[in-house]
Formats: C-alpha cells, sequence, structure tokens
C-alpha cells in the first residue's frame, strides 16, 4: 500500500506538499470519466460540446450524498459527535449515497437541457464505473474499506488491519466493475432498447455489491444486525427497481417494433 504517492516542496510554504494516491485516483478517474463522456455523447447524441456545468453539478451531487449516507451509517456517533462531521470531511464515503443523490439530479438536468435520458444513462453507465473502479484502486492505496480476516492466498495485510490478513475487497470491487465494463461494452453491440445498459449496470453491481459486503471487515451499519447491511438493503432495493423498468422498458419497445 502506497497512502502518499509523492511529495513536494513550494517556495514560501512551510512543509512538504503531500499527494495522496486516493485523491490522485479520484482525479485521474474523475478526469478519464469525462473525456469518455464528452467522447460518447459526441458520437451517440451528436452533443459537440457537453458543458462542464454537467460535470461539476454530478460532483457537488456525489460528494454531498456520499458524506450524508456516510454519516447517516452510524447517526447517533456522529450527532453525539458532530466535530468527528469536520474531522473526516476528506474522508469516508458512501457510493450508493453519491449513486442515489446524483442520478435523479443527473436526469433533472438532461431533460431541462433537451439531452435524450436513457442513452446519456447507457453512456453514464461506464462512466461511473471508470471512477469507481479506479477509486477503489486508491482505497487499497489508502489502506481503508479492507475486508474480513481471511487465510486464503488472497488474504493481505494492511497497516491498520493488525497484522492480520483481510480480504482485499477494494481489488475484488475494482475487478468485479472492470468486467462488468467489459460486458457492457460487449453487449452495446447488440443492445435492445436505449436504457438498457444503464439498468444492466446497475442490477449486477447491485448482486455483486451484495456479495461483496459478505467479505467486509469494517464497521458498517446494519438494517438487520449481522444480517442485512445498509448497503446490501439499498442494494436489493436497486436490484428491485432495475428489473422493473428493464421489463418495461423492453416491452414498450417490442410494442414500437411491432407496430
Amino acid at each position: 500500500m502506497h497512502p502518499e504517492l509523492f511529495n513536494f516542496y513550494l517556495p514560501f510554504y512551510t512543509h512538504n506538499v503531500t499527494v495522496y494516491t486516493y485523491a490522485f485516483c479520484i482525479v485521474i478517474g474523475t478526469l478519464l470519466a469525462s473525456l469518455y463522456t464528452k467522447w460518447r455523447a459526441k458520437k451517440d447524441l451528436n452533443i459537440i460540446n457537453l458543458p462542464n456545468t454537467f460535470f461539476y453539478i454530478i460532483f457537488i451531487a456525489g460528494f454531498i450524498g456520499g458524506k450524508l449516507f456516510f454519516y447517516l451509517e452510524r447517526p447517533v456517533h456522529f450527532w453525539s459527535n458532530p466535530k468527528l462531521m469536520l474531522d473526516n470531511f476528506s474522508g469516508g464515503f458512501v457510493f450508493y449515497g453519491s449513486f442515489i443523490t446524483t442520478i435523479p439530479i443527473v436526469i433533472w438536468y438532461l431533460k431541462k437541457r433537451k439531452i435524450s435520458v436513457l442513452p446519456m444513462l447507457d453512456i453514464l453507465a461506464i462512466t461511473t464505473i471508470i471512477v469507481h473502479s479506479i477509486g477503489r484502486i486508491g482505497c487499497f492505496n489508502a489502506g481503508c474499506c479492507y475486508g474480513s480476516p481471511t487465510n486464503s492466498l488472497f488474504g493481505i495485510v494492511f497497516p491498520t488491519s493488525n497484522n492480520v490478513a483481510v480480504h482485499p475487497t477494494q481489488l475484488y470491487e475494482a475487478t468485479t466493475l472492470i468486467l462488468l465494463a467489459i460486458l457492457l461494452l460487449y453487449i452495446k453491440k447488440h443492445q435492445q432498447f436505449k436504457g438498457q445498459l444503464f439498468l444492466l449496470y446497475i442490477g449486477m453491481y447491485a448482486i455483486s455489491r451484495a456479495i461483496l459486503e459478505l467479505f467486509r471487515g469494517d464497521k458498517r451499519g446494519f438494517i438487520i444486525e449481522e444480517i442485512l447491511s445498509h448497503s446490501q438493503f439499498i442494494a436489493l432495493l436497486i436490484l428491485l427497481t432495475s428489473l422493473f423498468f428493464y421489463k418495461k422498458l423492453k416491452t414498450k419497445n417490442k410494442l414500437i417494433l411491432n407496430n
């Protein structure tokens, strides 16, 4: 693990500036995702120049949602210790919090700009995977979000795991996301209806996330103590929602083709 990528000196600054690997990964992931989104928007939707405002809104919504859900995992703890909310301002995010907050705002923005919603959501499926997978590699280097103790050959000792080998769940998730992106890009060549890629993405990720939660070792909130975590519960709701809309859009597409 390499939590600190490098340090450098700035004139007239009393301390060396540290560039953290996690933050670097997020920046690189965001840059690549933005470039991919603009490229696909131009190619698929003939949008010559997708406004940067679109990405700013996504970032702000994702940040707020991710932090909010992080605090809601242990509301009593943070309510009793409000200073911790500021102490954790630079870390502590919940992906599903960012996702759930961002999607309705993205849909609102697209409708306001009169941009086709479903095709853009298909593009954003890959966009999200780019940021998420690179971000998980950042988590691995930061030594956070690791799994439960294991004796398997995959076990890795992290600086904060008390010399105990644990599941590198960050790498499990990053690998899963990359494989999912490859699968979606293949399906894109045979896409049946608009919105299919996005619904497949959220549905398949929900399944993988629910399974991954079984290997997580950090303390997380539970809906049913030690049985159903917050993330598993949200994953279940998202999976059911994706199945509902998948069937609805597929049926609608068949009716259009038959007519």
